[in-house]
This record gives structure tokens, C-alpha cells and sequence, in this order.
């Protein structure tokens, strides 16, 4: 798709020299449209002026923003800040894709746990409280439970808990560290492995396995897993991109776990996706794959099919 983009203007929203950002910034120049990343962080709205200010300077010409990343976002007001300036870009008539209300669903993890429970899809049972008491007889009757930060991915911030005599005192200190809610899940007895389901514009790119390392029980990377190939069954491939049609997502990358007696449920569906478990275990180049379906909708008219995909998004 060499010289495709036609000098249509791309933004992609992420972290400046983070791998996934350049990546994606670098798959649209291949395809010939001019990109930028463009930090959140760095970004500013002067009200009542329209549109937002990037290291000080109008964030102009654009035909499109694709999102990558908008930073960390363990802390939820990090979270609404960046959307908001996402939700003013497109107000000023700037095509964000996937749209910052979708976004918003599944960057945080109750409201997407709840979405899918609305959906009808196999979750974990999951418990979200503020109660201490409700929280600490739901870590019993688990027997074992993971408390998740409502804004961090790749299992930042997890952690297992067990019925014990300190359990009282910890739930408290992490409600106090999290400032919200405590969301408690049930620990699924899974075989050293979950499976990751790539989903892009409503269809399964792949799949790849996370393998635990020996005596570790979360899958990810960052604590020492890594990435196989996967041939999932249909069943499963199916309920990955159900799961990631509710959100409406552009790309997206869809958590499933396998029980003891082979039931399948949806851990996660995450707000950008990720690249590299694609890339690694199956040779798909999700980046690049990525930037020619949304050159695909922006090039015809400059914009106005981007612009009416995104509203369907909403």
C-alpha cells in the first residue's frame, strides 16, 4: 500500500519513543500519509478558544487521530483529563478514532467488566465494593481472589489474595492507595496459559497464547510470561469479537481464560490493543494493518467517511 495515504495528515495519539507508538507512526508513513505522535501529556485546551494546544502550539490540519496510548493511566483523573482533550479535538472536526466515548467504556476496567456482564458474555464472578466487609467475604468465598486497579493494564497493580488473618488490614490500605473501589475477581484455576484474541474493525486478526513462567500465575509478559501461537476454537474466536463489538473499538485485543472443565471467559477487552503478542507469536504486523484500514476510510473524501465512522462508533 506504498503512497496510498495520499498526503492525508494522521495523528496517533501515544507515548513519544514507546515501541507500540513508533510503530504505528512508522506503518502509516509506509503507507505514505505524514504522521505525528501526539502526547497527551503535553496537550492543553484555552477555553473558550476551540480545539487543543499541542507543546504550546494549535493542533491543526489533521485529517485524523488514531489512539495508541494516552498515557499511564493508573490514576482515573489522568484517565478524564485526556479524554476530554480527545473529546474537544473531535469537536473541533478532527476524526478520533476509536471515539474517546467508547474509549472511555473499556480504558476503565468496572465499566467494562459491567458491559460485558450487560452483554450476556462469560465473566469471572466479580465482586466491585466499597464495603470492606462485602469485600473481604467475597475474598472467602472465592477462596482465592485478584484485586485489580480499575486503570492499569498488562497486570499492573494485581494482586492474589487469600483468606487470612492480615486480610482485613490490606484490603483497607489498597482502598485507601486506589481512592475508589475495590474490584475483587475470582481466581480461575487456569493451565499456565491465557489467551489473547486480536480484533480489528469487527474481525479476528489472531490469536496468541501468554504462558505463565514456571511458578508465576499471571500470564503477562512483564512478569515473566511469554508468547506462543494459538489455534483457539471457534467458539472461543467468536466470543473474542462479540466481546469486542460491544465496545465499538476500532482495534482491540480480547482476554479469554480457559477454566478447569474448558469453559472459556472473558477476562478483558482492552481500550487500544497491543501489537506485539501478534507480531511475535504469529508474524501479523497489527500496525500496519491497522493504518490501511483507517487510510481505507479517511482518503476518499478527507475526512467525511472517518468522521461518519467515528459518530456510528459513539
Amino acid at each position: 500500500m506504498h503512497g496510498a495515504g495520499g498526503g492525508v495528515r494522521i495523528g496517533v495519539v501515544g507515548t513519544p519513543g514507546a515501541w507500540s507508538t513508533e510503530r504505528l507512526v512508522n506503518a502509516f508513513r509506509a503507507a505514505g500519509a505524514p504522521a505525528r505522535v501526539v502526547d497527551l501529556a503535553a496537550c492543553s485546551l484555552r477555553l473558550p478558544d476551540a480545539g487543543v494546544y499541542h507543546r504550546g502550539v494549535p493542533l491543526e490540519g489533521l485529517d485524523a487521530v488514531v489512539v495508541k496510548k494516552i498515557g499511564d493511566t493508573a490514576d482515573g483523573w489522568a484517565v478524564r483529563e485526556r479524554l476530554n482533550l480527545l473529546r474537544r479535538l473531535e469537536d473541533s472536526g478532527v476524526p478520533v478514532l476509536s471515539t474517546p466515548d467508547r474509549l472511555e467504556v473499556a480504558v476503565d476496567r468496572y465499566r467494562m467488566t459491567l458491559e460485558l456482564a450487560r452483554g450476556g458474555l462469560p465473566v469471572p464472578e466479580t465482586v466491585i465494593t466499597e464495603d470492606l466487609v462485602e469485600a473481604e467475604a467475597a475474598v472467602e468465598r472465592f477462596g482465592v481472589a485478584v484485586l485489580k486497579p480499575l486503570f492499569t493494564s498488562k497486570g499492573r497493580g494485581m494482586c492474589r489474595l487469600e483468606p487470612a488473618g492480615d486480610l482485613g488490614p490490606t484490603l483497607a490500605r489498597h482502598q485507601v492507595e486506589a481512592g475508589g473501589p475495590l474490584y475483587l475477581q475470582r481466581f480461575v484455576k487456569h493451565p499456565g496459559r491465557d489467551l489473547g484474541i486480536a480484533v480489528l474493525d469487527g474481525r479476528c486478526l489472531g490469536a496468541y497464547w501468554r504462558v505463565a513462567a514456571p511458578d508465576r500465575w499471571m500470564t503477562t509478559v512483564h512478569s515473566g510470561g511469554r508468547y506462543e501461537p494459538a489455534a483457539p476454537p471457534r467458539e472461543a474466536i467468536e466470543m473474542a469479537v462479540e466481546a469486542a463489538n460491544r465496545f465499538g473499538l476500532i482495534f482491540t485485543g480480547v482476554d479469554l481464560i480457559e477454566g478447569p472443565s474448558g469453559d472459556w471467559q472473558v477476562l478483558e477487552v482492552s481500550a487500544f490493543g497491543g501489537f506485539r503478542g501478534l507480531l511475535e507469536a504469529c508474524g501479523v504486523d497489527a500496525a500496519s494493518l491497522l493504518a490501511e484500514t483507517v487510510l481505507r476510510r479517511v482518503e476518499p473524501t478527507g475526512g467525511a467517511v472517518l468522521q461518519a465512522a467515528a459518530r456510528e462508533m459513539r
